[in-house]
């Protein structure tokens, strides 16, 4: 393989990483946002959940901004078409991003009940709906995607938002997600919170690892059994252009071909369970840390496991599966991919140092903040 082949399965792999930050560090974000109405019985308790992860809920949405800016710059095809695909569950997810910092920052500032529990409403839906649009859009990705494009490269889309959003399988992928953002989150709250916070905390995480173990372990049974696609013939070194160059048909069950040419690739789903099982015993114990880095791992087995299915595969067309986006056709040039890696092998070490920094600085516990405190969410 030449340099540019490998450029592209650097960036896939690149790609993947961006997306378990995401859902590990915004991930468990959000997974307070949902947990705090029912976490935090108080409006003392309330305000120490918010400000377990005040200091770094802004700084972890970098992981949000690298993922998209990953997929416009390397992955140009894949990112005007599935912006095109997703516009309205895009407007829905960037609607609640929106409404979360408005949250954080006007949440405490009135010292009204009904004024407090309308933004613990916000915190709520914020947190909970990116999470599940989050796993739909994989789910929806697994089932294919209907969309084509004319002899001119002009796309085209056939397929209703409610259905691909609403399908079972992208509901469950959905539910899938926030499962494992509430396990994350509450994970969190353990480390830093304390007493009754500390116990709910611990009692909803667990919950929620219990239920992505089972989620997960049915829809792996669900993909084994779909439709997939698989690549028959293709140049991994093409150029951009999905309407040529490839041939690509749908079988029952193609998306587990990986494992069987490759049976080491098992490992992967199987870290994912291991992450979830590990996590819950450990929370279990009373050792949220540890706790908190096996829902690390479970993320990574999970986002891991779908990308080892679907490789080398970015978004399959159900309408016309030769022009389906691929990691072969769907890159950008080989000059575009080297100065995107040399940029990446700068900044991607410099966030996750400044992100270690910043949790290793404001460690330690968060007791609830004097109601006299304007400083304090």
């Amino acid at each position: 393989m030449d340099a540019y082949v490998y450029l592209k399965i650097f960036w896939f792999l690149i790609l993947g990483i961006l997306l378990m930050g995401l859902a590990i560090m915004v991930g468990m974000d959000m997974g307070v946002g949902t947990l705090m109405r029912f976490v935090g019985k108080t409006d003392g308790e309330r305000r120490e959940a918010l400000n377990i992860v005040g200091p770094h809920w802004d700084g972890n949405q970098v992981w949000f901004i690298l993922g998209g800016g990953a997929i416009f710059a390397a992955f140009p095809s894949l990112y005007a078409t599935s912006f095109s695909v997703f516009y309205i569950v895009m407007i829905l997810l960037l609607f609640s991003m929106i409404m979360r910092p408005v949250a954080f920052e006007y949440r405490s500032k009135v010292p009204s009940h009904r004024w407090r529990d309308s933004w613990d409403w916000v915190f709520l839906i914020s947190g909970a709906l990116p999470m599940i649009v989050y796993g739909a859009a994989m789910g929806n990705i697994l089932e294919g995607v209907g969309f084509h494009f004319g002899w001119d490269g002009q796309y085209y889309q056939t397929e209703s938002f409610i259905w691909y959003l609403l399908n079972p399988f992208a509901i469950l992928c959905g539910v899938l997600s926030l499962s494992l953002a509430i396990y994350q989150g509450g994970t969190m709250l353990m480390i830093r919170g304390s007493g009754a916070l500390y116990d709910r905390a611990r009692n909803y995480a667990s919950v929620g690892g219990i239920a992505a173990l089972v989620i997960f372990i049915i829809g792996g049974f669900m993909v084994s059994g779909m439709k997939g696609f698989q690549l028959v013939s293709g140049d991994p070194g093409m150029p951009a252009n999905p309407v040529s160059g490839q041939t690509v048909t749908l079988a029952n069950g193609a998306w587990m071909a990986n494992y069987s040419a490759h049976p080491i690739l098992w490992l992967v789903p199987l870290l994912g369970l291991a992450g979830m099982v590990l996590g819950v015993l450990a929370l279990r114990a009373n050792k949220p840390t540890l706790g908190w880095w096996m829902g690390a791992v479970a993320w990574i087995g999970v986002i891991g496991a779908v990308g080892t299915s679907m490789f080398p595969f970015l978004m399959p067309s159900t309408d016309n599966p030769d022009q389906s986006l691929t990691v072969w056709n769907g890159t950008g040039s080989e000059y575009n991919l080297v100065w995107m890696t040399i940029f990446g092998l700068i900044f991607l070490p410099i966030i996750i140092s400044y992100t270690t920094w910043c949790f290793r600085v404001m460690r330690g516990k968060v007791a609830a903040p004097d109601t006299q405190d304007d400083h304090a969410y």
